[in-house]
């Protein structure tokens, strides 16, 4: 009994009588939050108005928990993914249905929001200085979150928003530079309901200093090697521009020919 009291009364003591959402593991409906609303309602509060069960991260099979002692450190987990990238992979499902963990399938979220970053990335470059003021997440995403918090509808709007801010960005008119906002800025504006915008704080602090030392020697690596694959093109050594190019994707290179010029970005499993 003194565990379903101390919860009544932290909610009391910090949120009052009466607030919106109460969450919690679909395990403690019975009896925990079942003897919460008995408690206090007895007590006169009115309590939550609605109740967020959310289902558990699993392990084959089986619900990761301390007791259980198949748990994993986040400290651990950020070891093979980004803070940001774990973010992304806890959040992708719906809250109500559990997430079997696998590593293989935190890497291969990684890649998928790697790929958001990516346009943004280009995005960015192309668009300069030049931003969408007050960009919003738009109907169909607010449509998607406000039904029980559908977040995997809500990342369907988010990739096919980035689709189409890349048609954008290949079509490379000046035109659809206005558009190209718009579409940048209801990108970051989706990212950050779900607390994953890049460039939203704390995410660029994440050791950034080491990262982008690093970054900036591969690129110049790159860059020059880019450079070598122009000068072959220019001369029609088709054969040679093809080659640094393969060079560049056995060490893990994906480049990637725009309107603009060759870009380079880290390739994934789906540019093998």
């Amino acid at each position: 009994p003194g565990w379903h009291l101390e919860c009544s009364a932290m909610a009391g003591k910090y949120l009052g009588p009466h607030f919106d959402i109460h969450g919690g593991g679909l395990d403690l409906i019975f009896p925990h939050h079942e003897n919460e609303v008995a408690q206090s309602k007895a007590a006169g509060d009115d309590y939550a108005n609605f109740w967020v069960h959310n289902a558990w991260v699993t392990t084959v099979g089986e619900k990761m928990s301390k007791s259980l002692g198949n748990s994993l450190l986040v400290s651990e987990v950020v070891k093979h993914v980004r803070p940001i990238e774990l973010r992304y992979y806890l959040a992708s499902a719906h809250y109500r249905s559990a997430i079997e963990f696998s590593f293989e399938a935190l890497e291969e979220n990684a890649a998928a929001f790697q790929r958001i970053e990516g346009f943004l990335a280009r995005a960015t470059e192309r668009l300069g200085s030049r931003e969408s003021a007050g960009a919003q997440a738009g109907p169909a995403f607010s449509a998607a979150m406000d039904d029980d918090l559908g977040v995997p509808a809500a990342l369907g709007v988010v990739h096919d928003t980035v689709t189409e801010g890349n048609r954008l960005l290949a079509d490379g008119s000046d035109d659809l530079v206005p558009a190209l906002a718009d579409v940048t800025g209801s990108v970051r504006a989706m990212l950050d309901v779900l607390g994953v915008d890049p460039y939203s704080p704390p995410w660029p602090l994440r050791e950034a200093s080491q990262d982008d030392a690093l970054r900036s020697v591969v690129d110049r690596l790159v860059v020059d090697a880019l450079r070598e694959r122009e000068d072959a093109r220019a001369r029609k050594d088709f054969d040679g521009a093809d080659a640094v190019r393969e060079r560049l994707r056995a060490a893990g290179v994906a480049v990637e020919d725009t309107p603009t010029g060759a870009r380079w970005s880290l390739a994934t499993s789906e540019d093998e």
